[in-house]
């Protein structure tokens, strides 16, 4: 019988706490691997610290979990995951997340394009205060159209709509601190959007540019069409970020213009046809007014339903509308929320 995730979890307390996590979601990348480790290990060592690294094979159908258990046999640092299947690099990378130890958490692709070497970057960062240090693939080695020019567009979308301003949300190299990472939850392709989600908890956030490098084996999984997820998971995370707690707000507000403009239509209707004598009966704008005010008691309804779910969430869950950075009192040590 399977074990139930609960006990795994549990199990993982008992190990060895450290300092530094890397998550590696992969999918088809078995000649890239021998490589990738033979690049990561020496960075690591000379970083001074405990750490581990952490395959995540992704559903692969290639060699690459052979690969990854050959790897793991060289160094007891690393931990491969295997899924059961292609489930995405959003469910590949909260995967990671969940059995990472590390008071540092790192991800980065297994596709040799992100630089190993940049990861002390990105530790100096947050060492320095930040939350979540993001990498910006300034010279990019990408085609232009098919990768760059979307990807520029939806950066500044993204940016605009969020109010976190990055010049690359889509580099996978990136740092967090485990009491922040630990309480998002990913969904969908939302990891793309990880500095964006976070920032309702009051995170710092950061971005250092990094290098960027062609594609040596394989092909690349991105594909053009992905540009129309991203833009329907970008209108996901803003209505999370601004109405997650309060959706009446949103809803109520469409009701409250549409309810009143059938309202004006409707009355003009009125007074033309009640004072002016003129008839109404064949206009589609008698059409319109109505419907407007049924859409407009619609929306608030809906807005009304979607507050008692929210609460109803919170409180079934005991999930909170805040996040503790700290906490410092005269009996004991400061400790961050993840602590508590």
């Amino acid at each position: 019988m399977a074990q139930p995730l609960y006990d795994i979890f549990a199990g993982m307390e008992k190990l060895e706490k450290v300092s530094l996590s890397i998550i590696i979601p992969v999918f088809n990348e078995a000649k890239n691997l021998p490589e990738l480790f033979d690049e990561l290990m020496p960075v690591l060592d000379k970083l001074g610290r405990s750490f581990e690294v952490i395959f995540i094979d992704d559903g692969s159908t290639d060699e690459s979990w052979r690969v990854l258990q050959s790897l793991q046999q060289r160094r007891s640092t690393v931990r491969i995951i295997q899924l059961r299947k292609n489930f995405g690099q959003t469910a590949a990378l909260a995967a990671g997340f969940d059995y990472a130890r590390g008071d540092v958490i790192i991800n980065l692709d297994a596709d040799l394009q992100n630089d190993p070497k940049d990861i002390p970057l990105l530790i100096d960062r947050v060492e320095a205060g930040y939350d979540i240090v993001s990498g910006w693939r300034k010279s990019r080695k990408d085609r232009f159209f098919s990768r760059r020019l979307p990807s520029v567009i939806a950066n500044w979308l993204i940016s605009r709509l969020t109010g976190v301003r990055l010049h690359d949300y889509g580099c996978t190299l990136k740092a967090f601190r485990k009491d922040v990472i630990k309480n998002i939850k990913l969904y969908g392709e939302l990891h793309r959007f990880i500095p964006a989600i976070a920032s309702h908890m009051g995170v710092a956030i950061a971005e250092v540019k990094v290098n960027h490098r062609p594609r040596r084996h394989g092909k690349s999984k991105y594909s053009f069409f992905r540009f129309s997820r991203v833009i329907l998971d970008m209108l996901t995370v803003k209505f999370l970020l601004s109405y997650s707690t309060r959706p009446l707000q949103i809803f109520g507000l469409i009701g409250l213009v549409s309810g009143l403009l059938g309202f004006i239509i409707s009355f003009w209707l009125s007074y033309q046809r009640l004072v002016l004598n003129i008839s109404v009966a064949n206009r589609p704008l008698l059409l319109l007014g109505v419907l407007l005010m049924v859409i407009g008691f619609q929306f608030i309804t809906l807005g009304l339903l979607a507050e008692m779910m929210v609460r109803a969430y919170h409180e079934s869950a005991g999930k909170t509308i805040y996040f503790v950075r700290q906490i410092v009192d005269s009996e004991t040590k400061p400790r961050s929320s993840a602590e508590n």
